[in-house]
């Protein structure tokens, strides 16, 4: 019986232990952490911020870029890829120094974007031209533009030669093959409404796809099949599976709040709901500190109902930990 529990206590435990200031303006977007390095990288606007996740200071910053959205990093632990938006661009950069070493043409709105490991591509997918890039590594040249039936968000690879992504207007998921460079699926996610983050738990073959509506869809990835619908938070944006302790994580900026997950039991129970913040919709997560990293800043009053400015450098990291 205590062990049957053990999930579920430990899951209790979580809750913001720190706040680390980064300040500078505008919005931000998607969050990773390099556990290996102890870095955290920030979309912020138009840079990518990055801590030290030791001490929560900020390393630096990659600058130059227009809008954006998302960091993926190459396992050589020298170069890093970002999205740049409204730049319309893959951007390769340094990893030591944190300097540009080239852009590279992509499609409209670059977003999401992963390192796939089996060809040792980089896979842009574009918001708004709904297709996805896929540039080589050795040349940073594009090899491939992969038309998608709709607007891509979060993607994931496998590890195997497939990556996979969520089409938020139509509630569906993408199975594409790396080295044939095409669809090979299209999946109904059943229940999930506006699907935007994406975990993956690689050895149990699932994918845990944060929806609107308070839903996390998890799908057997070999079948396509929906196999459970996981009560999560209102607003989120971004998910992650920890394979060590078995827990899935969604972030959701409607109602400030991390939901933790056991996804150890096929009920995947939600165990806990951390407050954080309004608006902290982003997350990474280190598999070695088992912490979480979400972001937010204090916002000015709307006018006429639009969308709030942030209030000048209070844009902070909350930890969330045990």
């Amino acid at each position: 019986m205590l062990l049957s529990l053990a999930p579920f206590v430990c899951a209790q435990d979580y809750k913001v232990t720190n706040h680390w200031k980064v300040g500078g303006t505008g919005g931000w977007d998607y969050m990773l952490s390099d556990d290996a390095a102890h870095r955290l990288y920030i979309a912020h606007n138009a840079r990518v911020e990055v801590l030290d996740t030791t001490s929560g200071k900020i390393v630096g910053a990659v600058t130059g870029l227009k809008s954006t959205h998302g960091v993926a990093l190459n396992p050589d632990g020298k170069t890093g890829y970002i999205s740049d938006g409204a730049g319309n661009a893959i951007v390769v950069f340094n990893r030591s120094d944190l300097s540009v070493i080239t852009k590279v043409t992509a499609g409209t709105n670059p977003d999401g974007i992963t390192y796939e490991p089996t060809t040792r591509t980089v896979w842009a997918f574009n918001g708004r031209s709904n297709n996805v890039s896929v540039m080589e590594t050795g040349g940073n040249t594009i090899k491939s533009t992969i038309a998608l039936p709709g607007k891509p968000e979060f993607p994931q690879p496998d590890g195997q030669g497939n990556v996979f992504v969520n089409i938020e207007d139509k509630n569906e998921i993408v199975k594409l093959s790396a080295t044939d460079l095409k669809v090979l699926d299209t999946w109904s996610l059943a229940g999930c409404e506006s699907p935007s983050g994406m975990a993956i738990d690689r050895s149990g073959h699932r994918l845990f796809s944060v929806c609107d509506g308070g839903k996390m869809a998890v799908t057997n990835y070999d079948t396509g099949k929906v196999i459970a619908l996981a009560s999560i938070g209102q607003g989120p944006d971004a998910a992650f599976y920890d394979a060590q302790r078995k827990l899935a994580f969604s972030s959701n900026g409607g109602d400030g709040t991390l939901t933790v997950v056991d996804a150890s039991k096929t009920s995947f129970p939600t165990v806990q709901s951390v407050q954080t913040a309004k608006r902290a919709r982003t997350m990474a997560y280190n598999v070695a500190k088992g912490e979480a990293y979400l972001c937010t800043a204090t916002f000015e009053a709307a006018a006429g109902g639009g969308r709030p400015a942030t209030v000048p450098d209070s844009f902070e990291v909350l930890v969330v930990s045990k």
